[in-house]
């Protein structure tokens, strides 16, 4: 389902391509994940000597259904969207930076730029919800539902349908990818004062004190800090979030780019393909994801630990464990993008790799 910015706000949209697919993710097959690990065992190395590599590689083949996996394509999908709660002071940086950076994605300037042409990955860059209106160029999608989220620090982020069409938009760019060729997705994020709406949902889904789980996003000094806090605990009192309700907190204290993320996680375990989270906001999808079908952690990879101080217990309720530790805190799919190369040299170690009995090496004495 698809909406504009005049019939986003309408009664009675439909939830129909969101209820097919919760209703269509099933479990990964975990009869592959026991014969994955039959075949690493019999690779020419001590037993689980690869450590975690052996751990991606298993997942691959339970989550892709095969025991000979592949990446053939692998994706980057950027959503770009602003948020009001910007109007409280929660930012070192003014609201125009999200467009302006969208604009420099676009020609290539950013560190997920650099990163994706090393990953040999393809970038998307969606802009789901940016304030101002961009130009029509060469490698965006606009698919912008409305012109960024209400202050959520006075009433709710965003009308229920406008997050069920934005959960949808991230389904269908999801879909466009796998269509495509893509076989191994990464999420990236960009919108100024998208931690603040990421600590509200975790707060709200935890219910640990916002100043546990709020940091500094782009490296704001106490004072900011301190009143950045007090706006999370006001919009969590004003609109009262119901954690029992995925839709209901994204709409009340999201954000359009975290919801668009969170499609593409149900889209992937929906098409049994791969997922790598970015950091502190695309987890923030993932756990929506996550909470509107537990199923959707099983086709998840959590690239790395954010700095942000509430992104491990955000990785703990999605049952994840992040692959890197590098103190990284930008954003923009940068950690999965440097993540997607574990993944594929897992891959490669499993596919290519010879056995004991090809390669005439001695087993290990019984």
């Amino acid at each position: 389902m698809r909406c504009t910015r005049e019939t986003c706000g309408a009664e009675g949209v439909s939830m129909g391509r969101l209820e097919a697919v919760l209703q269509g993710i099933q479990p990964v097959d975990d009869a592959l994940s026991l014969q994955a690990q039959e075949r690493l065992d019999s690779l020419t190395k001590p037993k689980g000597s690869l450590g975690r590599l052996e751990e991606i590689a298993r997942r691959m083949a339970a989550i892709s259904g095969n025991l000979q996996p592949k990446i053939a394509k692998k994706q980057v999908l950027l959503f770009a969207a602003d948020h009001g709660v910007v109007e409280e002071g929660v930012s070192l940086y003014p609201q125009e930076v999200t467009a302006q950076m969208v604009l420099n994605f676009l020609k290539g300037g950013a560190a997920i730029n650099v990163l994706a042409r090393w990953a040999q990955a393809e970038v998307s860059i969606i802009d789901i919800g940016v304030r101002s209106d961009l130009p029509e160029l060469p490698g965006l999608r606009q698919i912008k539902l409305i012109p960024g989220t209400a202050n959520m620090a006075q009433g709710p982020a965003m009308a229920r349908e406008v997050a069920v069409a934005a959960l949808e938009a991230g389904i269908e760019a999801a879909e466009e990818a796998i269509q495509q060729g893509a076989d191994l997705l990464a999420t990236g994020d960009m919108g100024i004062g998208n931690t603040t709406a990421t600590s509200a949902i975790l707060a709200a889904f935890s219910g640990l004190p916002v100043p546990e789980v709020t940091g500094r996003g782009t490296g704001i000094p106490d004072a900011i800090w301190e009143k950045k806090v007090k706006v999370i605990e006001r919009a969590l009192e004003v609109n009262s979030p119901n954690r029992e309700d995925p839709i209901d907190v994204l709409s009340k204290v999201g954000g359009l780019e975290i919801a668009g993320i969170a499609g593409v996680a149900l889209a992937g375990a929906f098409h049994r393909a791969p997922v790598i989270l970015d950091g502190f906001i695309s987890g923030a999808g993932g756990l929506i994801a996550t909470r509107l079908a537990p199923l959707v952690s099983d086709y998840l990879f959590a690239s790395h630990l954010s700095f942000e101080p509430g992104h491990k217990e955000l990785l703990k309720l999605m049952n994840l464990k992040p692959l890197l530790d590098l103190d990284l805190r930008l954003g923009e799919g940068t950690g999965a993008t440097l993540a997607m190369g574990l993944v594929e040299a897992a891959v490669r170690i499993f596919n290519e790799m010879a056995t004991f009995k090809e390669a005439g090496v001695s087993e290990e004495v019984r």
